[in-house]
């Protein structure tokens, strides 16, 4: 039997990022300084777990062959599976507790990855492996105390503390889409009302395009749609705001009061030096970032506005990839990646 190679840097580990749309799977070094076999599929959750699991382990046993074909090393050389998760996640026994998304409910992944891929597998929470990203290879690298938040179909987030991700006391900590910023406001997926989700995730940035167009019949966003509503996506306000749009622009900068106000209430609860913020929502580039900035300054302690960057990630694609390697080195070894 080869044996696998004692310098932990010529180590490879696959990490993987299961989303409710896609699957992104890669091989990183364990150093953080080569990255391959990038590959994404759509889940298809509507076909079961069982299905999108199976799925998952063949792109990890298609990545191992890349990372053999190109490096050269054995495949003892790739020593395990970090694993990015949606919905809450106990990490001590491997389970999926709820993921709505894909509809799990207390399913036992890292017990039925390890069986398929024949590697030991750590599990987070996907958001927490996107912020964890930011920090070691990203935007948020060299931060102490970092605060992510991940703008998709809904919000998500992480916590940094002493270049440690904070979980809780349950697993359940850095939900931050969930901080209630109205609590009269509108309703949320979660059955709360005034969530921050339920603003400034993606789905609400459209659903709010949609309303304002029923009754603005000169924006340019009601062309790229060819009148049809039901086509509007934040994407494509990013896009009208970007080429002056004025219904798209009004949006944007509501986007940004409402993070605005949510991530104040973060600077002034952990006194980061970093917030990131990852997903389409960078997209909008400074007509996003600009009010935002201006918000945040508004409404939070001079004193802790003064001592954080707030950012947009710099790993597209690849920072839930990234993370869920960088944690599995943090839970294997007890610290965190160098």
């Amino acid at each position: 039997m080869t044996m696998a190679p004692t310098n932990p840097d010529s180590q490879f580990i696959i990490g993987v990022d299961l989303g409710g749309t896609n699957i992104v799977v890669a091989a990183m070094s364990h150093d953080g300084a080569h990255l391959l076999g990038m590959q994404s599929a759509p889940t298809l959750a509507a076909e079961g777990a069982e299905s999108v699991v199976r799925r998952m382990a063949q792109m990890v046993a298609t990545t191992i062959d890349t990372v053999v074909r190109e490096t050269g090393v054995s495949r003892d050389a790739v020593v395990g599976v970090g694993l990015g998760a949606p919905g809450t996640v106990d990490r001590k026994n491997g389970v999926v507790l709820a993921a709505p998304n894909l509809r799990w409910s207390n399913y036992a992944l890292v017990e039925r990855m390890t069986a398929l891929t024949g590697l030991p597998v750590r599990i987070d929470n996907d958001a927490n492996c996107a912020t964890y990203g930011e920090w070691w290879l990203g935007a948020a690298r060299g931060g102490t105390n970092v605060i992510g938040v991940t703008i998709g179909t809904g919000v998500g987030g992480g916590i940094i503390i002493d270049r440690q991700l904070y979980h809780g006391s349950s697993d359940a900590a850095g939900e931050i889409g969930h901080i209630t910023i109205d609590p009269t406001g509108r309703r949320c997926g979660c059955g709360n009302y005034g969530c921050l989700e339920a603003y400034a995730s993606g789905s609400a940035i459209a659903g709010r395009a949609r309303e304002a167009l029923e009754h603005d019949e000169t924006s340019t966003l009601l062309a790229l749609v060819n009148g049809d509503l039901s086509q509007i996506t934040a994407a494509l306000v990013y896009q009208a705001a970007a080429d002056g749009d004025d219904v798209a622009l009004e949006i944007v900068r509501d986007t940004a009061k409402f993070l605005g106000a949510g991530i104040a209430n973060l600077l002034n609860i952990f006194n980061p030096d970093v917030v990131v913020i990852a997903g389409g929502v960078t997209q909008a580039g400074d007509d996003l970032f600009t009010p935002l900035r201006t918000e945040v300054r508004r409404r939070a302690f001079k004193s802790v506005t003064d001592t954080c960057r707030i950012v947009p990630g710099t790993l597209p694609g690849t920072a839930g990839v990234v993370g869920a390697v960088a944690s599995y080195i943090a839970q294997t070894t007890g610290r965190p990646p160098a």
